[in-house]
């Protein structure tokens, strides 16, 4: 049992934690001097010191070499000493299945020299150990942290790290910065601010850079730290990462991961996402956006679909250019905004997070691996959705490329109503032209498609009819209140984050539904503000962070929003699982 770490937030597989310690660490952080070795390799008969609240312990190694037989292992297997103090267990990166138990509250991997520096070995050691080791313990990982790397180990999901490898590249003369390391005798200026690095330059010696290497480490800790808490830690690695070969391979073997990153990646947050390079498209937040939208999301309307280019301010319908489009459509037709990274983004969308979230960089080319992005995600779209045709309003460079490809691929027909450039006068009356006769929809119409197209996105495909096949909606969107037949609310629209929230009686229509359901069931209790991890009984594997989910236990029925995973709730001694909004007690 977990006693002396708790997870306070997350950023995908990153987390800000307490370490509860005399002095409480926040982690990603440096424990350095605050550890104690209850013994080392193959002594496990070692006298194991009073516990010491002070300090992280590290039991005795339960790290064996790769190919020892299992009666070795069995001859120096010891229990762990109970102690009134947090400790840490060792075990091997290819052992750590066997060994990983609840009863510590950290796990350090033996060979982490070994693989931190290779990006598939490194992605593939620590992606073992966050599977096989309790979610509310830490992962430690000593001897490799320097303040180049730091940054890309939190965001794989480590915890704790130490100073030994900073401090003895001083001792050789390397000095370290967040770009990589220098030899000292290199550097006529020292590019740090740290009040070893005030002495002269001709006084600072091997040891002064030993101590700056830990300076640098621990300012550079205190930046991802911030990174996690703004929910801005990959656009941060994105850039830092490009210092070195290997950090750089990490990243993108992390984003091949596609389960292990998408299960700890919250499905809403408030924070910006910068898209600045084609690693961008990889993100498990733009993957997981185009893929609901191919799978999930489908069309409700009979008009046809006219594509649009994306517009720097978001939402989109706040830009001047849609509101022209918006005035040239009248909604006679279904209107899709193209854009890179995010793929197409239906109008009933254009809040869901990262649709409104996202920044990119605008240069007017389109490199090949983001048309081939968005086409792909087109086409997906157009195989789903049925139109009667195509109005692909979009400018001749890049996005009608795009189309082009896309058009040869699928069986309806395309028109290109854009001259030179889509807010000219001559295009946005080609595309009113090519719109005569259609009919429009109505208010009402479009309110009503808008929910069930939330619903979709955010709850499984034909959500939307199973949840909303009657309803009212009231208030001014994106400000929409949900109703029943009978006017009894139902849910609100979240214009923050584009998603739904469901009152008691759409909780209650969500669980007698078809739509899948995200359950919480609890114990004996009434929760009221949040459910304490201790307090879950099971949870669907399915819940992600931001996730609505429906809490149920012998005396309650809740509504809320998840604050762990569904694996979390179910694994953690600590911690908040869900934020409950409406309760009512049986």
């Amino acid at each position: 049992m977990t006693d002396y770490f708790e997870v306070l937030s997350r950023d995908g597989a990153a987390r800000i934690g307490e370490l509860r310690l005399s002095t409480p660490l926040a982690t990603p952080a440096l424990v350095g001097d605050r550890v104690s070795d209850a013994g080392s390799l193959w002594a496990a008969d070692r006298d194991v010191p009073e516990g010491d609240e002070g300090v992280l312990t590290i039991l005795p190694h339960r790290a064996f070499p790769a190919g020892t037989h299992d009666e070795v292992k069995e001859s120096f297997a010891v229990d762990p000493p109970a102690l009134d103090a947090p400790t840490a267990a060792v075990v091997a990166s290819d052992a750590i299945a066997d060994a990983a138990a609840g009863s510590v509250d950290a796990y350090v991997l033996s060979d982490a020299p070994g693989f931190v520096g290779h990006a598939a070995a490194f992605a593939e050691a620590v992606i073992a150990a966050k599977d096989a080791t309790p979610a509310d313990t830490a992962l430690y990982l000593s001897g490799v942290a320097t303040p180049a790397n730091v940054a890309t180990l939190a965001y794989a999901g480590v915890d704790l790290v130490d100073a030994k490898k900073a401090t003895v590249k001083g001792t050789q003369g390397k000095y370290l910065t967040s770009e990589g390391e220098h030899f000292l005798e290199d550097l006529e200026d020292l590019p740090c601010a740290c009040p070893v690095c005030q002495k002269p330059r001709e006084a600072f010696a091997r040891e002064d850079c030993a101590e700056h290497n830990v300076n640098a480490l621990r300012a550079e800790l205190a930046t991802v730290r911030e990174r996690i808490r703004a929910g801005r830690l990959r656009d941060y690695v994105e850039g830092q990462a490009r210092h070195e070969a290997w950090l750089t391979a990490a990243f993108r073997e992390l984003d091949g991961q596609y389960g292990y990153v998408e299960e700890r990646a919250p499905v809403i947050r408030d924070a910006e996402l910068l898209a600045a390079s084609e690693d961008s498209l990889r993100r498990v937040e733009i993957q997981r956006f185009a893929e609901r939208v191919t799978t999930r999301y489908r069309n409700r309307f009979d008009n046809p679909l006219v594509l649009v280019p994306c517009s720097a301010k978001k939402p989109y319908s706040e830009s001047q250019s849609h509101g022209q489009y918006h005035d040239a459509i009248q909604w006679r037709a279904h209107q899709v905004s193209m854009t890179s990274p995010i793929g197409v983004v239906p109008l009933e969308l254009e809040l869901t997070y990262p649709a409104q979230h996202y920044d990119s960089v605008v240069t007017g080319r389109w490199s090949e691996d983001e048309k081939s992005f968005v086409a792909e995600v087109l086409k997906r779209y157009l195989e789903r959705n049925e139109y009667p045709r195509v109005i692909a309003h979009v400018p001749p460079h890049g996005y009608r490329d795009v189309c082009e490809r896309v058009e040869a691929a699928v069986d309806v027909p395309f028109e290109y109503t854009v001259a030179d450039h889509p807010t000219t006068a001559a295009s946005l009356s080609n595309l009113r032209s090519a719109l005569s006769g259609e009919l429009k929809y109505s208010k009402r119409e479009r309110e009503h498609n808008t929910v069930k197209a939330l619903a979709d996105y955010q709850f499984g495909p034909d959500a939307g009819d199973a949840l909303f096949s009657e309803i009212r909606t009231t208030g001014r969107y994106p400000k929409l209140q949900i109703r029943d037949s009978e006017g009894t609310q139902l849910a609100a629209m979240v214009p923050q984050y584009g998603v739904l929230s469901f009152t008691l009686d759409g909780a209650r229509r969500w669980v007698e539904s078809d739509a899948p359901t995200k359950r919480v069931e609890i114990d004996d209790f009434a929760p009221h503000g949040s459910v304490l991890a201790p307090g879950v009984v099971e949870a669907d594997a399915e819940i992600r962070v931001g996730d609505e989910v429906v809490v149920e236990g012998p005396k309650a029925l809740a509504v809320g929003r998840a604050a762990m995973t569904g694996r979390e709730m179910t694994e953690s001694t600590r911690g908040v699982a869900c934020e409950v909004r409406h309760v009512e007690e049986k």
